[in-house]
């Protein structure tokens, strides 16, 4: 028994140790590029920038959230049941904002290519401001269903009571997690095939295109492609709590190793692909990165 705890404290260990340089790179390279919006006016008036901007910020929040949550469990820290229900609730909220915010970004590349003459009136940077909270309006409606089953059936003194912080705490019921399983798959489904029709209306205007045209509709139909990989990620995260059950009844050292390839496959890497979508391959938004990494930040 002391070997096996031993072998757990060194996996737990080197687990936390991987995990902190990965997220600490994630951060550094988000925040240089919220800095290189935040620092261009020119991408204040353009829905697709600041759509982008909400993705980075939304993903800069979950992880520090999803990283104090796991630092905690790892650790054993335990803290007060309503400070857990915050977290947890933020954490919810912002798991569900990035997805839907890239379905939001998919059907601005549909407008801009499909209703060229409409894009100008529809994807304005107010309406971009209007969408952002429609975007956190459907990203809330999940958690708010389970905060609300939780709050009637839990116990009023629950809230005063330490535990460690995890998402299964706030499941009472059996029922309960299917539900939530169900929504989130709902959520998932619906996004997946607003993906699928707008790629589907971009190639039908790929292959009539010409010239400068066609290259910016096949530009824009890659980035349609990468939206519905990253899609796929975060719908393969909704599963990776059934493996990690399943895995728990073979071994508790297997469901550790599980739980971290999980964490890193389907939690780190899509939320690692926006910067390489839209902060790399993006020509405007790529040359105002390399003019503030090589003169420091200023301006000429």
């Amino acid at each position: 028994m002391n070997a096996t705890n031993s072998s757990l404290s060194i996996v737990h260990h080197k687990e936390v140790i991987i995990v902190q340089v990965l997220i600490g790179v994630f951060l550094s390279i988000n925040f240089f590029l919220i800095l290189t919006f935040f620092r261009n006016y020119g991408f204040y008036t353009s829905m697709r920038y600041i759509l982008f901007a909400e993705t980075l910020l939304s993903d800069c929040l979950f992880l520090i959230l999803a990283n104090i949550t796991l630092i905690l469990s790892y650790f054993g820290v335990t803290l007060p049941v309503w400070l857990c229900l915050i977290l947890f609730v933020l954490s919810s909220l912002y798991s569900y904002v990035t997805p839907v915010t890239l379905t939001a970004m998919t059907l601005e590349r549909f407008v801009a290519i499909c209703m060229p003459l409409r894009h100008a009136d529809l994807c304005t940077p107010h309406g971009a401001l209007q969408l952002i909270l429609i975007i956190h309006f459907i990203s809330a409606v999940p958690c708010t269903i389970n905060l609300a089953i939780f709050y009637s059936a839990a116990s009023p003194t629950i809230y005063t009571q330490r535990a460690i912080c995890h998402g299964e705490m706030f499941v009472l019921f059996t029922w309960q997690g299917h539900f939530r399983s169900a929504v989130s798959q709902l959520y998932f489904f619906i996004m997946f095939t607003i993906i699928v029709f707008s790629y589907i209306k971009i190639m039908k205007v790929a292959k009539t295109a010409s010239g400068e045209n066609k290259k910016s509709t096949w530009k824009g139909l890659r980035t349609v492609i990468l939206h519905g990989f990253q899609l796929l990620l975060s719908l393969i995260q909704l599963w990776s709590v059934f493996i990690e059950a399943a895995a728990l009844k073979v071994s508790l050292i297997l469901y550790v190793n599980i739980r971290y390839i999980n964490y890193v496959m389907f939690f780190l890497a899509p939320r690692c692909l926006s910067p390489l979508i839209y902060g790399l391959r993006d020509e405007l938004f790529f040359k105002a990165l390399k003019s503030y990494a090589s003169c420091g930040f200023y301006k000429k």
